[in-house]
């Protein structure tokens, strides 16, 4: 057909560009298909701070409290995550400077340490932990979503996972087909959750001008010091603060990706952990710590106190907060399958972009059947919480790649340079956060989950080492590209 003529025209000349060519949007002239750059400065800063604003800030800080013990320890651990993500954050965005393509960890280790654990990354990111994220957002939204439905008794769970569906399905519209719709979305999103955690800020600032600050006499009475404990805390307080990396995976979609990133990522995340602070602090002003531990969610007992009756705002925020993470997660999410396809990790149809909207629609519905299979049993926090030390794995793993570039190949040219001993102190946190929890209390689970990461390479083998692909592929790939309307594209360089 004329259609699957020119979809095999543009594969050829794709083959024949030189990346130094391109430009930012489909071309007469070389026949190629783009990514547009439509991600400014402030869609950078929306997309970091709208995806670590979500449900953790609401949630989490009961659990940071119970492994630390004390008000003042789980402050500390606030701050410090605050910190650790800022290091890592600054390291990621030299990375994203030095490499710039999209794809985030994923093209990183690919650049620098190869196929194969560039694949085991893809597989476990795309198989698993995205859509897994994308599904426990989708869930904390529909939780807070349908409760003013059934006041006074617990959500039926055919009804919360319906509705979490119905989320994962219009952001999957929303992101096939715009991409300056979507980060419009984040916008007006980030904005709105800015100013929620604005009122429990004021509303701490209240009862602490009122007298209420039990919960900060002898505050660090208590404390936890054990490895394990404390280690457990961390990744309580780190989920909160997931995303913080976001930008690093949409770099070809960024305007001017060599300014804005460094700036982005120095912008949005102080900001992120000083309302992280102080949000803590209005806690425990109106929550003794014993009301905060058998707290099922922190905001909403802070709303009961604070707000009366006007507790479902936070309710209603909660679940606002929640699909602007959800979104944020999606939309970055795509991406790192979208890049490993193009990279021949993935199957072909992946890498391709519809050829009006400009979007990788391939890669988000995947991503969405992905999640939509991770809804179903709505039992998979467990497998998230466990995949959480191979995030800081593969974390790890860049922060010394950087190590290398920033030692072996100073020569490199930089427009954003970090101090070496920021990536250092990163490296050694990683270390730490993957070991200590396997140390202190070694599970059973950790070793299903390297086993699933290692099970990786009985398909990197023969599917992308060796390339021994089915026959019928090819055919299905052009079917899909008529169906879908999409064609291969070009690097946004």
């Amino acid at each position: 057909s004329e259609a699957a003529h020119t979809n095999s025209s543009i594969m050829r000349k794709r083959k024949r560009m030189d990346s130094s060519t391109l430009a930012a949007d489909p071309s007469e002239e070389t026949g190629t298909l783009q990514l547009k750059r439509e991600v400014g400065l402030i869609s950078a800063v929306s997309l970091i701070a709208g995806t670590m604003i979500g449900s953790g800030i609401f949630m989490s800080p009961e659990w940071v409290l119970y492994y630390m013990g004390s008000p003042a320890g789980s402050l500390l651990i606030w701050a410090v995550c605050g910190l650790l993500v800022m290091f890592g954050a600054l390291s990621y965005a030299e990375l994203g400077t030095l490499i710039k393509e999209s794809g985030g960890d994923y093209i990183y280790i690919l650049r620098n340490f190869g196929s194969l654990p560039a694949f085991l990354f893809a597989y476990t990111s795309v198989i698993v932990v995205r859509p897994a994220s994308v599904a426990g957002v989708s869930l904390s939204f529909a939780e807070y979503a349908v409760a003013p439905f059934y006041q006074g008794c617990s959500s039926p769970p055919v009804v919360v996972k319906c509705t979490a569906a119905s989320c994962v399905l219009l952001l999957t519209i929303i992101n096939c087909l715009n991409v300056r719709l979507a980060t419009a979305i984040m916008n007006i999103f980030t904005a709105a959750k800015l100013l929620v955690l604005l009122v429990i800020v004021i509303g701490g600032i209240v009862l602490l001008i009122n007298g209420q600050t039990q919960s900060f006499q002898d505050a660090f009475q208590d404390t936890t010091t054990g490895v394990g404990p404390v280690g457990m805390a961390f990744y309580q307080g780190l989920w909160s603060y997931d995303g913080w990396n976001n930008l690093n995976f949409v770099t070809e979609e960024l305007r001017k990706p060599e300014v804005n990133l460094p700036r982005a990522v120095m912008i949005a995340i102080p900001l992120v952990t000083c309302l992280y602070l102080l949000v803590n602090v209005s806690y425990f002003a109106a929550l003794t710590p014993a009301e905060l531990l058998s707290s099922g969610a922190v905001a909403i007992s802070w709303g009961n106190k604070v707000l009366g009756s006007w507790v479902w705002v936070i309710s209603l925020s909660v679940a606002l907060s929640s699909f602007g993470s959800a979104n944020g997660t999606f939309f970055s999410g795509g991406r790192v399958c979208y890049v490993a396809s193009r990279e021949g990790h993935m199957p072909d149809i992946l890498s391709m972009v519809h050829v009006r909207c400009l979007t990788p629609s391939p890669a988000l519905i995947f991503t969405s059947a992905m999640s939509l299979i991770m809804i179903i049993p709505g039992n998979f926090s467990s497998i998230v919480n466990f995949f959480s030390f191979t995030a800081w794995l593969f974390y790890g793993t860049n922060i010394a790649g950087l190590l290398y570039l920033k030692i072996k190949k100073p020569e490199l040219p930089r427009s954003y340079k970090v101090p070496i001993i920021i990536p250092i102190i990163v490296l050694i946190a990683s270390v730490y956060l993957v070991l200590a929890p396997i140390i202190d209390q070694p599970q059973i689970e950790f070793l299903y989950v390297v086993l699933f990461i290692l099970s990786g390479i009985i398909i990197y083998f023969p599917l992308v080492r060796y390339k021994h692909h089915p026959k019928c592929l090819q055919r299905v790939t052009l079917h899909l590209q008529l169906l879908l309307e999409v064609a291969p594209t070009a690097e946004n360089l």
